[in-house]
């Protein structure tokens, strides 16, 4: 996820540290009063939680229009508020059996009556540093995770969305007691401080580069840290798997938010046979869906100059290594920063925006003439946080699938598996660790604590010194167990 710097903070950063540090030492304490909260307890929160995000659905709107220059509505409903109210039903729905504890084996011959089991723990307070493509769906969308496994949230929204920023803590602060939920705002010195808080967990989504320092920050106090850093998401096209759909779904994908998603398509790997027909398929299909692009009321705007102009410089750099570029969908619209799609043919390894996660409306296509070709470039390159194969095949997309390695992938769709909110979400490698979205989400915010509790007729005393004739029957039952005598 690419990582801009703002000029200016949107709260003084010294009284945001401030406020940081007060709220830190409230939730710590209110965690000690309240170290287990009840399973009513965690569905009034996630109602809360839900409701909130149904009654700012028109502020949210507006916030995010803002900070684009140019949003649509009906997908600020569709992920940034419906898909978090969405995500806290199905959390809510599943939470009692998620609490439960699990059994676990006890060998009875060692153990007795003994029960072992595992009971999911509240790990305390955690922070979550929410970055600034999806401001309300990752800033919230996690805590919903957060606040099932029973903890504390403080909220850092980025800088680089002030109107979003500003609705988050307007939002929390209406909704939330701050010593359960809690939101502060600021610029980079705030983000500086973030991490370096003896966080009992930390959540961090942004550029691969940042995270590196969030986890270097975080290691300091030994804080366990769940990070999604986006990489560059591949779609593969398989020899027979070029058709209508196919490329419906890689222009609908990528066109989202004008590619400001991590899990986005970033390339495109295509047969060298089938290159121009994919072309032209794009062009007529952004004609179709989406006329006049850069003007459309559905696009959405780059998020400020200097990313828009970073975008500019990559396409230029591009050209001037020997690159075709096709601009589809008009003229750069500079007042709203809303860009022409651009197909990127002749790509090469050398060019910046094939080294780069691009984070804009440009899709370079690589060519291939074998699929094991495909894979090798894939497995050579960061494994990304989403790989989408599209064929009619399922012995091919098996064989991509067991070949390659990400955090999710799709057959015939792309970023699919980021939106159900059964399945959990994150990367692997430099696209990130840990995971977020449901169970699993569940799990990373909770403190796996294994409990044994003793029963009858037991020889757990045959593990204590001195060590005598109990301790040697329970070795040679063993080794006979084991085939040695």
């Amino acid at each position: 996820m690419a990582f801009i710097e703002r000029d200016t903070p949107v709260h003084s950063d010294a009284t945001a540290i401030m406020q940081l540090h007060s709220l830190f030492s409230v939730q710590r304490q209110a965690f000690f009063d309240n170290p287990f909260p009840s399973l009513e307890q965690r569905l009034a929160l996630l109602k809360a939680l839900a409701n909130m995000m149904l009654a700012h659905r028109s502020r949210i709107q507006e916030a995010l229009a803002a900070d684009f220059g140019s949003h649509p509505p009906q997908f600020a409903d569709l992920v940034e508020c419906l898909g978090v109210a969405g995500r806290a039903h199905f959390v809510a729905d599943n939470l009692a059996q998620w609490m439960k504890a699990q059994p676990r084996a006890a060998d009875p011959a060692v153990y007795g009556s003994a029960k072992a089991y595992v009971l999911p723990q509240p790990k305390g307070v955690i922070g979550n540093m929410a970055p600034w493509n999806f401001p309300f769906d990752i800033g919230f969308g996690p805590v919903v995770e957060m606040l099932a496994a029973g903890n504390r949230v403080i909220i850092k929204p980025s800088d680089l969305t002030p109107a979003c920023s500003e609705l988050t803590l307007e939002m929390v602060n209406a909704t939330f007691d701050p010593e359960q939920v809690a939101a502060v705002a600021g610029g980079l010195e705030l983000a500086i401080a973030f991490p370096t808080l003896d966080w009992d967990h930390l959540m961090y989504t942004g550029s691969t580069e940042v995270g590196r320092s969030v986890a270097v920050s975080a290691a300091r106090n030994l804080v366990p840290v769940t990070l999604e850093l986006g990489g560059k998401c591949p779609a593969l096209i398989a020899p027979e798997g070029l058709n209508q759909a196919t490329v419906e779904q890689i222009v609908g994908c990528k066109t989202i938010k004008s590619g400001q998603m991590c899990v986005t398509v970033d390339y495109v790997l295509v047969p060298e046979s089938d290159r121009a027909r994919f072309g032209e398929m794009v062009e007529r299909q952004i004609d179709k869906a989406l006329p006049d692009y850069a003007r459309h009321k559905d696009t959405t705007g780059i998020i400020n100059q200097r990313h828009l102009d970073r975008l500019l410089r990559l396409l230029d750099d591009a050209k001037a290594k020997g690159a075709t570029l096709v601009t589809i969908g008009g003229e750069l619209d500079r007042s709203t920063r809303r860009m022409p799609f651009t197909l990127v043919l002749d790509v090469t390894d050398e060019m910046d925006l094939m080294q780069q996660e691009i984070f804009g409306p440009i899709l370079p296509v690589k060519t291939y003439r074998e699929l094991d070709e495909a894979i090798a470039y894939i497995n050579a390159h960061e494994r990304p946080l989403g790989i989408y194969i599209f064929t009619d095949s399922p012995a091919c997309a098996e064989r991509v699938l067991n070949r390659t390695v990400s955090g999710g992938a799709c057959i015939n769709s792309a970023a699919l598996h980021a939106a159900l909110p059964s399945l959990p979400f994150g990367g692997t490698g430099k696209s990130g660790m840990g995971r977020h979205h449901g169970q699993e989400g569940f799990l990373e915010f909770s403190n796996l604590r294994a409990i044994v509790e003793r029963g009858a007729n037991d020889h757990v005393a045959a593990m204590f010194a001195p060590y005598g004739e109990l301790a040697d029957a329970f070795i040679a039952g063993a080794l006979e167990d084991a085939g040695h005598k």
